[in-house]
């Protein structure tokens, strides 16, 4: 049996949305921006998912700009905002918990001068409120924050920090990593007073090297890539057309009793995590709320066992999962995320990140818990030989 619990990393495409790509890759292949025929079939499937992308969001169509992917759509929303917004302010906040798509951004800015605050997280991975509202002040100019942490699965409070920025920095943009959310969550830019939101296709059954940057109609962005002014000047360079339409497929897909499919993958969580935590001793669930957790992610320490062996010994057995976030797993590190939580050394050590979608079933569960107990136990008795 194979079982794929590594959802967070990356999902499987739906069947429609490989058609759809092999259709515009084989009999579609104009380029938009030529004038004739062919250019403009791919021209208009371009805008039909353009328009797909909005709707889910209940934006405007001329509000989303692709990009190659949510690190690429972070770094226009966080350098095109601050290069537009420099002489407002010089000051900066994001979260200790971040994608390293923003967090090394914000790196690279502060040694461009930029002062930056980085806010701590309480042990399920919030925000602390009350030290971000000592922070906010007039010279800030962005606020960047994740909706949903890709290793613990916490949920950022993004309407109450809304309210805070518009009582105390009326000149900051408000930018949304909303990766791991997009989906699964709902999350509408307007109605939350959002300015910026990153979005990307292969978390919700699309293709890999596509993403979306919605950007609030009147805020100003600069490129950050300069060439044949595509997307609307945003983002210059011939357009991914098989990768945008199997965008638009996906979520067409994937916004299709949305509901339901979220009740199903918290389903499988729940199943999993009660297994896990009245069947093997010495464990703990990271950053785990009961009303504060993303449906899709269950983190869990198994102490005694390294999470690498771990991971491996499961893979023999046809399961995949993950140690944590899969854009830094190939250099290894501590988890800054289960570090800014404040998880001991053996926690974050031993932590394993099992993710969900739709496809997944009871069954797996049952599979992936037995041999889990099984190899853990083996492994434990190894360790203490």
């Amino acid at each position: 049996m194979e079982v794929y619990f590594d959802n967070s990393a990356t999902t499987k495409p739906y069947r429609e949305v490989v058609d759809a790509m092999v259709e515009m890759l084989t009999d579609h292949y104009g380029n938009p921006s030529s004038l004739h025929r062919m250019g403009i079939h791919a021209e208009r499937a371009v805008k039909e998912a353009r328009e797909i992308i909005a709707k889910a969001l209940h934006v405007k169509s001329k509000e989303i700009f692709f990009t190659s992917g949510g690190t690429e759509s972070n770094n226009i929303a966080i350098r095109g905002a601050v290069q537009a917004n420099r002489k407002r302010g010089n000051h900066l906040i994001t979260s200790a918990i971040e994608h390293p798509s923003v967090l090394n951004t914000f790196k690279a800015l502060e040694e461009e001068g930029y002062r930056v605050s980085y806010i701590p997280v309480n042990k399920a991975g919030v925000i602390d409120l009350d030290r971000l509202n000592d922070e906010l002040c007039e010279d800030t100019i962005l606020v960047s924050l994740m909706h949903v942490n890709n290793e613990i699965g916490s949920i950022q409070p993004i309407h109450v920090i809304k309210d805070m920025i518009l009582k105390k920095a009326l000149n900051a943009l408000f930018h949304v990593d909303a990766v791991q959310s997009f989906g699964k969550l709902s999350l509408l830019p307007e109605k939350c007073g959002i300015d910026l939101l990153s979005v990307s296709a292969h978390k919700i059954h699309g293709p890999k090297g596509i993403g979306a940057l919605y950007i609030k109609k009147g805020t100003i962005v600069k490129p950050i890539v300069f060439g044949g002014h595509q997307e609307m000047n945003i983002r210059s360079g011939t357009e991914n057309v098989p990768g945008i339409v199997g965008f638009g497929q996906a979520v067409r897909l994937a916004f299709q009793d949305m509901e339901q499919k979220v009740r199903h993958i918290q389903s499988i969580r729940a199943a999993l995590k009660e297994k896990i935590v009245s069947g093997i001793k010495d464990i703990y669930v990271n950053g785990d709320s009961e009303t504060n957790s993303a449906p899709h992610i269950l983190n869990v320490s198994f102490f005694g066992v390294r999470a690498e062996v771990l991971l491996h010994a499961l893979e023999d057995k046809g399961i995949f999962v993950s140690t944590g976030s899969a854009c830094s797993s190939n250099k290894p590190s501590p988890s800054h995320v289960l570090q800014a939580i404040g998880s001991s050394k053996e926690c974050i050590d031993s932590a394993i990140r099992f993710s969900f979608s739709e496809f997944n079933t009871m069954e797996e569960v049952e599979y992936c818990y037995n041999q889990l107990n099984s190899i853990v136990e083996q492994l434990r008795k190894y360790v203490r030989r």
